[in-house]
């Protein structure tokens, strides 16, 4: 018995992604492809210009230093420490096999909300329907497809965040905070300067 290999995406994943971020009223930006936490996503993040000014006046850029950052968890750092100059406001899985895309994006769905992009030609399998649907919907991530034209729809909206289970006390914790810089730098990489400066 031989498997077909699932069908390829029909664009970029940077480009569906944004698609998708669109379609789901995530404002931000929409990074490119990239790893966190062991995870390939595509990070969309607000900048906190508040915060982010107070690092300039400063002169605290982003700290990617892992081990650096593990300290600033400490209870006696706690108000010696740069607060995040970014919000994570969802991470979006684009791939060809729900299994994998559901496995990139799970993990963040207690953190921020999440989604997954398949490739529409997807949808009317037997595991699509029994199995992709009933997991996604159980995690809370969102499920949109692409057609071969490129065009995302929506075939399951997500959940919220529940602050109650935790994902308070999950943000404050030392690999999400490493995550939040890490994020702050690629996002201050990715922007442009103001001309003039």
């Amino acid at each position: 018995m031989s498997t077909a290999l699932p069908p390829e995406l029909p664009a970029p994943a940077e480009l569906l992604a944004a698609r998708a971020a669109e379609l789901l009223g995530w404002r931000g930006a929409v990074l490119p492809p990239m790893s966190l936490l062991g995870r390939r996503v595509v990070p969309v993040v607000e900048l906190l210009t508040d915060r982010h000014a107070e690092r300039l006046s400063w002169d605290c850029g982003p700290v990617t230093d892992r081990t650096a950052v593990s300290t600033w968890v400490w209870p006696e750092l706690a108000d010696r420490v740069p607060s995040p100059a970014v919000r994570l406001v969802g991470v979006i899985a684009p791939a060809r096999h729900w299994r994998t895309a559901l496995a990139c994006a799970g993990p963040f769905a207690k953190l921020c909300p999440a989604a997954v992009v398949l490739p529409a030609t997807v949808t009317g399998s037997e595991d699509y329907q029994n199995n992709c649907l009933l997991r996604t919907r159980l995690y809370g991530v969102a499920v949109l497809t692409a057609a071969c034209d490129g065009a995302v729809e929506l075939e399951l909206p997500g959940s919220a965040t529940d602050e109650a289970s935790g994902a308070a006390e999950l943000a404050s914790s030392a690999a999400v905070r490493w995550m939040h810089e890490v994020l702050y730098e690629r996002l201050l990489a990715e922007t442009p300067a103001p001309a003039g400066c």
